[in-house]
């Protein structure tokens, strides 16, 4: 955006002394985090009503972005940034005496996803804006965000994470918006006015959908799209003649039902009421939303929908929204009477899918008894879809019965949400080269023979506005002295860096600024949890979801490998290296949890152990989050990366650490791969089985850990200390982990994720690190290189790609 900065400064200036007074500087921080917000709302809302004006006097096709998460992090910096404002505020507080990160620091992570999902929606949403797009987003305003993570004992325990503690001042209530959406209830049947058969949903529980807008603000430009989050209600939750009758429980219960549906992100839904409230969340946001869209639509071109692909273009991000197929369906027949091909014709040309996961478990399946229970009509839907696709198998594979069963949208008594999603969408795409090669090859391999003109691979991205430029300011600045501006639309144009790797001064520049990014994170660290970090030593990281095939086991059990054979050898020695984790663990997964308690175990007893002080420490980062996330990324050396070849489906925070100037260690899995073709394999650490390796093994059911175990003592060594008293005097506390990997456990194999055959290659390429890093200049011209081939992993390629690929959007210039 382009504004007057003068007269902003003048605005905001005037505002903080009318509410303040002379002594502004005693004025409490969230107030003033509060005026600052009001004065650049002011300048967004402007150019949001143009942005809404320019779109509704155009007749151009939008993109509605689907997703269950949303992990938008804080908005205030994000916002001051893409306005061009940030330093604009941060003068008028300086001169009076004001601390902008103060300020900045008031406000929560709208922490309303769990790991890259949402994260990676965030982002596309930013470029949307910023390449002039009309792209929006669609979801659920949670009252509680992913958890506040606390560790206590050792343990994850999980708190609210009441973000909306205060009044969020971005979004806007949308009342006059809201839509009704309904849950259980019987089918009715009647006739339309011209005598055509009528569906209708009789005795529902009737849930209120009341949307809340947030602005997303394009860079240097007037374009602000929309992200539209609901909220559930009861439109007669209180029953005031049951409470008068003291039956204070039954008065709250309808009330309470509905407000569960956007209470937390994620429920826990390992048991049946679990899975229900999961699968009402989904329903929930996806019928809001597609009611929302016809509304407008009907108020603009009446009832003939002949038009409405060429308008809308609806993204479904992974399976949670996929519902949504069926009730755009339900929509068009029942309120509209549209008979059936038409609005088939319709939702296959509106609907795209993108896949974010080859895990099994992933891809969602729901119990029929839950999904015709909550949804009768949607499931009575699903039911003749499938019909209509098991003729086109039989036709398309006369006598290959197991192929229809497998291939059936319901079959052993589960609705499989991501054969609705392929069946019905005209696209579908992958998350990365590798990802969407497995997809086609294996594990939608009867799907790809079937529609292969469906499928294709868009790479994520990251937006480098909020992970380098608001981020790493200094490392951003070191990029535009020389390079000059550009790069913050257009990140190709870091190659342009490339010509400076060999550059004494630009490198002891980069080593300043990634000293200062460690010196950074060692305070904050000091602050938040009494960490004391040493910024000499080597600050290896890994922070994403806890799962066990992304093996933060791995990287702990080499830890626990170090830590022997510097006990063991005196002579060995090492540079220092800190260890820094950061990971939530879903609720219900035991397992993910006993690692975050492995980790903490580990760290305690390595951190208070003389014999190693200086050498090694280990730090679990509590809460991990975007606004912790955005000081951990320029602080790191090592990028750790090291899923199971072929499980990760991309990754972004891979992407996020090369930008920083962190090098990678890891396998060739997901992103990894583009990462090393781009930056060049003597730029990373690769190691470990490749995908095809790792398929090779399972087809021949030739995978012996044991084998591994007996010709490696080291690591058998390091897999007995977890059930033999050298971590937990009761050898109980992780004897599960140790059985996963030796024995196998819940009917599985042992080592589902190979972490032992993988062992030696990481501990190679662990010493290979230790070695280079002595070299700090060498490793600083890795770490710039990195950097200036990071531009393919920009989420505005990845949009440009969809754009072209899939959704087919025009630009829209906003102009006042």
């Amino acid at each position: 955006m382009v504004f007057d900065a003068e007269k902003f400064k003048e605005n905001l200036s005037g505002r903080l002394r009318r509410q303040y007074g002379k002594d502004i500087s005693q004025a409490n921080s969230h107030d003033l985090f509060d005026a600052v917000s009001a004065s650049a709302r002011e300048i967004i809302m402007e150019n949001w009503m143009a942005t809404r004006n320019e779109y509704a006097k155009k007749e151009t096709k939008q993109l509605y972005y689907l997703s269950a998460e949303f992990l938008m992090g804080r908005a205030l910096s994000n916002n001051l940034i893409n306005c061009g404002i940030k330093d604009a505020v941060k003068e008028v507080l300086q001169g009076m005496n004001i601390n902008y990160d103060m300020i900045e620091d008031e406000e929560p992570d709208a922490g309303l996803g769990n790991g890259g999902l949402g994260r990676l929606a965030a982002c596309f949403l930013d470029s949307l804006a910023t390449l002039d797009y009309p792209g929006h987003g669609y979801g659920i305003r949670y009252e509680y965000g992913m958890f506040e993570q606390r560790i206590e004992d050792g343990y994850q325990v999980e708190y609210p994470d009441n973000w909306l503690k205060h009044r969020d001042p971005w979004e806007t209530k949308r009342s006059d918006l809201q839509v009704t959406v309904k849950f259980g209830g019987n089918i009715a049947y009647g006739k339309t006015p011209d005598g055509q058969p009528r569906f209708y949903i009789e005795n529902a529980e009737e849930v209120i959908a009341t949307p809340y807008d947030m602005p997303i603000v394009g860079f240097d430009t007037k374009t602000v799209n929309t992200l539209r989050l609901w909220e559930a209600s009861s439109p007669n939750g209180f029953d005031l003649q049951l409470f008068n009758n003291m039956d204070y429980n039954r008065a709250v219960e309808r009330q309470n039902s509905a407000e569960n549906i956007s209470r937390v992100l994620y429920p826990n839904d390992n048991g049946p009421s679990g899975k229900a409230l999961r699968l009402k969340q989904q329903y929930f946001f996806s019928s809001a939303s597609l009611q929302d869209l016809v509304r407008h639509y009907v108020a603009d071109y009446g009832t003939d929908f002949k038009k409405f692909p060429e308008l809308h273009v609806i993204q479904l991000n992974d399976t949670h929204p996929v519902v949504a197929i069926p009730e755009l369906m339900r929509i068009l027949m029942d309120d509209y009477n549209v008979g059936w091909d038409e609005a088939w014709d319709i939702v296959t040309k509106t609907f795209a899918y993108t896949n974010h996961t080859i895990l099994a478990e992933a891809l969602e399946k729901w119990p029929i008894q839950i999904f015709q229970g909550l949804l009768p009509r949607i499931y009575q839907i699903v039911e003749e879809i499938n019909r209509r696709l098991l003729i086109e198998l039989r036709q398309k594979y006369p006598n290959d019965y197991e192929k229809h069963q497998h291939m059936s949208i319901i079959h052993n008594d589960k609705v499989y949400m991501a054969w609705l999603a392929i069946h019905s969408c005209f696209s579908v795409n992958g998350v990365a080269a590798l990802h969407t090669e497995l997809l086609k090859t294996k594990e939608l391999k009867d799907w790809y023979d079937l529609y292969p003109q469906k499928f294709n691979n868009k790479t994520n991205g990251i937006t480098q506005r909020r992970w380098l430029l608001n981020a790493n300011p200094e490392l951003a600045k070191f990029i535009t002295d020389r390079i000059g501006h550009g790069w913050e639309k257009d990140l190709s144009k870091l190659k342009g860096l490339e010509k400076f790797a060999d550059d004494p001064a630009t490198i002891d520049e980069f080593l300043r600024i990634k000293q200062e990014n460690k010196q950074a994170l060692a305070e904050f660290l000091k602050h938040a949890q009494n960490e004391f970090l040493d910024p000499e030593s080597i600050f290896d990281v890994q922070v994403k979801r806890l799962h066990e095939y992304k093996r933060q086991l791995l990287n702990v059990l080499h830890i626990m490998y170090l830590y022997n054979r510097l006990i063991e050898d005196p002579n060995y020695n090492p540079p220092a290296r800190t260890f820094i984790f950061g990971a939530k663990a879903a609720s219900g997964y035991r397992r993910a949890k006993s690692i975050i308690k492995l980790i903490n175990t580990v760290a305690e007893r390595i951190n208070n152990d003389r014999r190693v002080r200086g050498k090694i420490r280990v730090v679990f980062v509590e809460n991990y989050r975007v606004s912790v996330a955005e000081k951990i990324f320029p602080a790191a050396d090592v990028s750790e990366q090291i899923s199971t070849a072929g499980l990760e489906a991309s990754g972004t925070s891979n992407m996020k650490f090369m930008l920083n100037g962190a090098l990678t260690l890891g396998t060739m899995d997901g992103a990894n791969i583009e990462i090393v073709e781009e930056a060049g394999a003597e730029n990373a650490y690769v190691f470990g089985l490749t995908s095809d390796e790792i398929i090779k093994m399972e087809t021949e059911h030739s995978y012996n850990p044991q084998e591994y175990m007996d010709r490696n003592p080291a690591l058998a060594k390091v897999l007995n200390q977890l059930v033999d008293g050298t971590y937990d005097p009761t050898h109980q506390l992780f004897k599960e982990l140790y059985d996963s990997l030796v024995y196998g456990v819940e009917g599985q194999r042992p080592d589902v994720y190979y972490l032992l055959a993988d062992f030696e290659s990481y501990i190679k390429a662990q010493e290979k690190i230790a070695a280079d890093f002595s070299d700090r200049k060498a490793w600083a011209r890795k770490a710039i290189i990195n950097i200036a081939n990071a531009g393919k992993f920009s989420s505005d390629r990845t949009i440009e790609d969809y754009v072209r690929d899939i959704w087919k959007l025009d630009r829209v210039i906003v102009s006042k």
